[in-house]
Protein backbone atom coordinates (compact mmCIF):
# COMPACT_ATOMS: atom_id res chain seq x y z
CA UNK A 1 0.00 0.00 0.00
CA UNK A 2 1.58 3.32 -1.06
CA UNK A 3 2.15 5.66 1.93
CA UNK A 4 -0.44 8.80 2.26
CA UNK A 5 1.16 12.17 1.24
CA UNK A 6 3.00 14.28 3.22
CA UNK A 7 3.85 18.10 2.66
CA UNK A 8 7.72 16.92 3.48
CA UNK A 9 7.61 15.10 0.22
CA UNK A 10 8.21 18.07 -0.89
CA UNK A 11 11.43 18.66 1.30
CA UNK A 12 14.72 18.84 -0.24
CA UNK A 13 16.81 18.94 2.61
CA UNK A 14 20.04 17.40 2.64
CA UNK A 15 19.91 16.90 -1.59
CA UNK A 16 23.08 17.40 -3.91
CA UNK A 17 21.48 19.26 -6.69
CA UNK A 18 23.28 20.33 -9.97
CA UNK A 19 22.20 23.03 -12.22
CA UNK A 20 24.40 22.97 -15.30
CA UNK A 21 24.74 27.00 -16.18
CA UNK A 22 23.12 28.29 -13.72
CA UNK A 23 24.74 31.46 -12.59
CA UNK A 24 21.72 34.05 -13.80
CA UNK A 25 18.71 33.13 -15.21
CA UNK A 26 16.31 30.54 -14.98
CA UNK A 27 19.22 28.37 -13.92
CA UNK A 28 19.88 30.22 -10.54
CA UNK A 29 15.75 31.06 -10.06
CA UNK A 30 15.32 26.88 -9.94
CA UNK A 31 18.76 26.76 -8.10
CA UNK A 32 17.52 29.25 -5.48
CA UNK A 33 14.01 27.61 -5.25
CA UNK A 34 15.72 24.19 -4.75
CA UNK A 35 18.10 26.19 -1.90
CA UNK A 36 14.84 27.40 0.22
CA UNK A 37 13.93 23.46 0.13
CA UNK A 38 16.84 22.72 1.71
CA UNK A 39 19.17 21.43 -1.27
CA UNK A 40 23.07 21.78 -1.66
CA UNK A 41 23.40 23.84 -4.65
CA UNK A 42 25.88 23.25 -7.46
CA UNK A 43 26.37 24.91 -10.74
CA UNK A 44 29.28 25.28 -13.46
CA UNK A 45 29.94 27.82 -15.89
CA UNK A 46 32.53 28.18 -18.33
CA UNK A 47 34.69 30.53 -17.21
CA UNK A 48 36.60 31.29 -13.96
CA UNK A 49 35.15 35.12 -14.71
CA UNK A 50 31.78 33.98 -14.88
CA UNK A 51 31.83 31.31 -12.20
CA UNK A 52 32.61 34.07 -9.57
CA UNK A 53 29.72 36.79 -10.72
CA UNK A 54 27.90 33.23 -10.48
CA UNK A 55 28.65 32.60 -7.07
CA UNK A 56 28.79 36.60 -6.04
CA UNK A 57 24.81 36.28 -6.96
CA UNK A 58 24.17 33.01 -4.74
CA UNK A 59 26.12 34.52 -1.58
CA UNK A 60 24.02 37.88 -2.37
CA UNK A 61 20.88 35.26 -2.08
CA UNK A 62 22.39 33.53 0.97
CA UNK A 63 23.21 30.63 -0.48
CA UNK A 64 26.37 28.82 -0.18
CA UNK A 65 26.39 27.27 -3.57
CA UNK A 66 29.30 25.17 -5.29
CA UNK A 67 30.68 26.80 -8.55
CA UNK A 68 32.59 24.42 -10.88
CA UNK A 69 34.20 25.77 -14.64
CA UNK A 70 33.19 22.97 -16.78
CA UNK A 71 31.98 22.81 -20.32
CA UNK A 72 29.25 20.85 -20.32
CA UNK A 73 29.97 19.53 -24.18
CA UNK A 74 33.37 18.14 -23.42
CA UNK A 75 32.61 14.24 -21.85
CA UNK A 76 35.65 14.33 -19.85
CA UNK A 77 35.56 17.93 -18.26
CA UNK A 78 32.02 16.55 -17.02
CA UNK A 79 32.99 13.50 -15.84
CA UNK A 80 36.15 14.70 -13.84
CA UNK A 81 33.71 17.37 -12.78
CA UNK A 82 31.48 15.10 -11.24
CA UNK A 83 34.54 13.35 -9.21
CA UNK A 84 34.93 16.57 -8.06
CA UNK A 85 31.34 17.29 -6.88
CA UNK A 86 31.07 13.87 -5.33
CA UNK A 87 33.91 14.73 -3.34
CA UNK A 88 33.42 18.01 -2.07
CA UNK A 89 29.66 17.87 -1.48
CA UNK A 90 28.41 14.48 -2.18
CA UNK A 91 26.79 12.15 -4.65
CA UNK A 92 24.49 14.02 -7.07
CA UNK A 93 20.55 13.89 -6.34
CA UNK A 94 19.16 16.17 -8.57
CA UNK A 95 20.53 17.20 -11.83
CA UNK A 96 18.82 19.97 -14.19
CA UNK A 97 20.01 20.27 -17.71
CA UNK A 98 20.29 23.48 -18.30
CA UNK A 99 22.68 25.07 -20.08
CA UNK A 100 21.42 26.21 -23.71
CA UNK A 101 22.17 28.30 -26.38
CA UNK A 102 20.10 29.66 -29.39
CA UNK A 103 20.93 31.09 -32.73
CA UNK A 104 18.75 32.93 -34.98
CA UNK A 105 19.47 32.44 -38.05
CA UNK A 106 16.99 31.82 -41.21
CA UNK A 107 17.60 27.92 -42.01
CA UNK A 108 18.93 28.53 -45.54
CA UNK A 109 21.17 30.88 -44.07
CA UNK A 110 22.61 29.25 -41.27
CA UNK A 111 25.99 27.33 -41.61
CA UNK A 112 26.28 23.39 -41.02
CA UNK A 113 28.76 24.51 -38.03
CA UNK A 114 26.06 27.02 -36.59
CA UNK A 115 23.45 24.25 -36.42
CA UNK A 116 26.26 21.93 -34.90
CA UNK A 117 26.87 23.78 -32.83
CA UNK A 118 23.24 24.52 -31.12
CA UNK A 119 22.75 20.73 -31.05
CA UNK A 120 25.60 20.30 -29.28
CA UNK A 121 24.86 22.41 -26.11
CA UNK A 122 21.23 22.05 -26.49
CA UNK A 123 21.12 17.67 -26.98
CA UNK A 124 24.52 16.29 -26.70
CA UNK A 125 25.70 18.14 -23.26
CA UNK A 126 22.23 16.71 -21.53
CA UNK A 127 23.20 13.36 -22.72
CA UNK A 128 27.21 13.76 -21.96
CA UNK A 129 25.45 15.36 -18.31
CA UNK A 130 23.03 12.47 -17.27
CA UNK A 131 25.87 9.56 -18.49
CA UNK A 132 28.12 11.11 -15.90
CA UNK A 133 25.26 11.06 -12.81
CA UNK A 134 23.21 8.44 -13.86
CA UNK A 135 25.83 5.40 -12.22
CA UNK A 136 25.91 7.64 -9.19
CA UNK A 137 21.88 7.58 -8.84
CA UNK A 138 22.08 4.37 -9.45
CA UNK A 139 24.39 3.39 -6.85
CA UNK A 140 22.20 5.55 -4.19
CA UNK A 141 19.09 3.76 -5.16
CA UNK A 142 17.35 6.80 -6.16
CA UNK A 143 17.98 10.27 -8.55
CA UNK A 144 16.17 12.96 -10.64
CA UNK A 145 17.06 14.40 -13.65
CA UNK A 146 15.20 17.39 -15.25
CA UNK A 147 16.07 18.71 -19.17
CA UNK A 148 15.09 22.00 -19.99
CA UNK A 149 12.76 21.68 -23.06
CA UNK A 150 11.31 24.24 -24.30
CA UNK A 151 7.90 25.15 -26.26
CA UNK A 152 10.38 24.55 -29.63
CA UNK A 153 9.80 20.77 -28.48
CA UNK A 154 6.58 21.25 -29.91
CA UNK A 155 6.32 24.05 -32.48
CA UNK A 156 8.54 25.34 -34.80
CA UNK A 157 9.08 28.95 -35.50
CA UNK A 158 11.66 31.25 -38.02
CA UNK A 159 14.94 31.14 -38.08
CA UNK A 160 15.61 28.44 -34.92
CA UNK A 161 15.85 25.43 -36.93
CA UNK A 162 18.87 23.93 -34.98
CA UNK A 163 17.21 25.19 -31.57
CA UNK A 164 13.65 23.29 -32.47
CA UNK A 165 15.83 20.05 -33.65
CA UNK A 166 17.92 20.51 -30.12
CA UNK A 167 14.87 20.51 -28.08
CA UNK A 168 12.93 18.44 -29.66
CA UNK A 169 15.27 15.66 -29.60
CA UNK A 170 15.72 16.22 -26.01
CA UNK A 171 12.41 15.48 -25.47
CA UNK A 172 12.98 12.45 -26.48
CA UNK A 173 16.32 11.76 -24.43
CA UNK A 174 14.47 12.89 -21.54
CA UNK A 175 11.73 9.98 -22.51
CA UNK A 176 14.43 7.64 -23.09
CA UNK A 177 16.10 8.13 -20.05
CA UNK A 178 12.60 7.19 -17.89
CA UNK A 179 12.74 3.79 -20.52
CA UNK A 180 15.84 2.89 -19.79
CA UNK A 181 16.50 4.04 -15.71
CA UNK A 182 12.67 4.17 -14.05
CA UNK A 183 13.33 0.17 -13.05
CA UNK A 184 16.69 1.88 -10.71
CA UNK A 185 13.99 4.61 -9.20
CA UNK A 186 15.51 7.42 -11.41
CA UNK A 187 12.81 9.83 -12.87
CA UNK A 188 13.41 11.79 -15.80
CA UNK A 189 11.18 14.58 -16.26
CA UNK A 190 11.28 18.01 -18.40
CA UNK A 191 10.03 21.78 -18.35
CA UNK A 192 9.15 23.70 -21.18
CA UNK A 193 9.21 27.67 -20.10
CA UNK A 194 6.79 29.61 -22.09
CA UNK A 195 8.36 33.19 -22.60
CA UNK A 196 10.59 34.57 -19.58
CA UNK A 197 10.81 38.19 -19.08
CA UNK A 198 14.74 38.49 -18.39
CA UNK A 199 17.45 41.31 -18.70
CA UNK A 200 17.97 39.67 -22.24
CA UNK A 201 14.23 39.98 -23.69
CA UNK A 202 13.61 43.45 -22.14
CA UNK A 203 14.50 45.09 -25.22
CA UNK A 204 11.43 43.21 -26.93
CA UNK A 205 9.36 44.89 -24.09
CA UNK A 206 10.06 47.96 -24.12
CA UNK A 207 7.74 50.93 -25.63
CA UNK A 208 8.23 52.29 -28.78
CA UNK A 209 8.76 55.92 -29.04
CA UNK A 210 5.13 56.62 -29.96
CA UNK A 211 4.18 54.79 -26.83
CA UNK A 212 3.11 51.77 -28.63
CA UNK A 213 4.42 48.03 -27.37
CA UNK A 214 7.04 46.46 -29.09
CA UNK A 215 5.80 44.30 -32.07
CA UNK A 216 7.50 41.10 -30.39
CA UNK A 217 5.61 41.77 -26.72
CA UNK A 218 2.49 42.28 -28.38
CA UNK A 219 2.32 38.78 -30.38
CA UNK A 220 3.56 36.75 -27.34
CA UNK A 221 0.81 38.57 -25.11
CA UNK A 222 -1.51 37.77 -27.90
CA UNK A 223 -0.43 34.51 -28.28
CA UNK A 224 -0.79 33.75 -24.57
CA UNK A 225 -3.93 33.17 -22.37
CA UNK A 226 -2.18 34.46 -19.68
CA UNK A 227 -1.55 37.87 -21.66
CA UNK A 228 2.18 38.42 -20.11
CA UNK A 229 5.40 37.15 -20.06
CA UNK A 230 6.23 35.09 -17.26
CA UNK A 231 9.18 35.73 -14.62
CA UNK A 232 11.54 33.11 -14.11
CA UNK A 233 10.42 32.44 -10.56
CA UNK A 234 7.34 30.92 -11.99
CA UNK A 235 9.68 27.94 -13.18
CA UNK A 236 10.61 26.97 -9.09
CA UNK A 237 7.27 25.34 -7.93
CA UNK A 238 7.49 22.77 -10.87
CA UNK A 239 11.16 22.62 -10.63
CA UNK A 240 10.88 21.97 -6.75
CA UNK A 241 8.18 19.95 -7.31
CA UNK A 242 10.23 17.18 -10.40
CA UNK A 243 12.98 17.45 -7.75
CA UNK A 244 11.30 15.99 -5.18
CA UNK A 245 9.54 12.62 -3.48
CA UNK A 246 6.07 14.59 -4.92
CA UNK A 247 7.12 13.41 -7.83
CA UNK A 248 7.96 9.70 -8.05
CA UNK A 249 5.27 8.31 -10.29
CA UNK A 250 5.78 10.94 -12.89
CA UNK A 251 8.41 10.11 -15.49
CA UNK A 252 9.00 10.97 -19.03
CA UNK A 253 6.94 14.06 -18.86
CA UNK A 254 7.39 17.42 -20.12
CA UNK A 255 5.32 20.24 -18.11
CA UNK A 256 5.15 23.19 -20.37
CA UNK A 257 5.28 25.99 -18.00
CA UNK A 258 4.00 28.91 -20.72
CA UNK A 259 0.59 30.90 -19.40
CA UNK A 260 -0.89 28.55 -22.00
CA UNK A 261 0.41 29.18 -25.08
CA UNK A 262 0.57 25.37 -26.64
CA UNK A 263 -3.21 25.58 -25.16
CA UNK A 264 -4.32 28.64 -27.26
CA UNK A 265 -4.72 29.10 -31.14
CA UNK A 266 -4.39 33.13 -30.07
CA UNK A 267 -6.55 36.05 -30.58
CA UNK A 268 -8.53 36.75 -34.05
CA UNK A 269 -7.64 39.62 -35.37
CA UNK A 270 -9.89 42.98 -34.69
Amino acid sequence: MAKAFEMKDFDLTGKVAWVTGASYGIGFAIAKAFAAAGAKIVFNDLSQDKLENGLKSYKEAGIDAHGYVCNVCDEEQVQETVKKIEKDVGVIDILVNNAGIIKRIPMIEMSAADFRAVVDVDLNAPFIVSKAVLPGMIKKGHGKIINICSMMSELGRETVSAYAAAKGGLKMLTRNICSEYGGANIQCNGIGPGYIATPQTAPLRERQPDGSRHPFDQFICAKTPAGRWLDAEELAGPAVFLASDASNAVNGHILYVDGGILAYIGKQPS
